[in-house]
């Protein structure tokens, strides 16, 4: 799950304890959102659109997927006329801080890695903000950290 860090970053969410992960404007990760996360579920915190951007964190998901709320609020970055309370367009989840990363896994070093060469957030021209992680990219992430 990507954001950028003077927005949002993995040493916010580790002061915050838990947050929502708002402001989701996009139908194939709202669509991520509501069927394939559940809570319990770990994701990587990644920082994007800054000089290091990477893997810096952990967090686990620890709600189902609701309404965005900002999506109705007038004055928020995110609101959208067209998402209505009771019809919402747009879902978030709360997320939960497990760890930092002992050292952070750089776009750079995950492109070097052959066996990550088939993630999505490699690939060019990637902008969904969040992207799935198979079983065996994840235990490769972490054993990356561990070097």
């Amino acid at each position: 799950m990507k954001n950028e860090p003077e927005d949002y970053s993995i040493d916010d969410l580790k002061r915050d304890k838990t947050e929502p992960w708002d402001g989701i404007r996009n139908y194939q990760v709202r669509n991520m959102i509501r069927d394939d996360m559940s809570i319990n579920d770990q994701a990587f915190f990644y920082h994007s659109n800054c000089d290091v951007p990477g893997i810096y964190g952990i967090m686990t998901i620890n709600s189902n997927a609701y309404p965005d709320y900002t999506a109705f609020n007038k004055k928020a970055k995110y609101y959208d006329s067209k998402s209505k309370k009771e019809n919402p367009t747009w879902l978030m989840v709360d997320v939960k801080y497990k760890r930092k990363l002992k050292k952070p896994i750089t776009l750079t070093e995950l492109k070097s890695h052959k066996k990550l060469s088939t993630m999505r957030v490699v690939q060019r021209g990637n902008r969904l903000s969040i992207t799935e992680v198979s079983k065996a990219e994840w235990e490769y992430i972490l054993k990356l950290e561990k070097k």
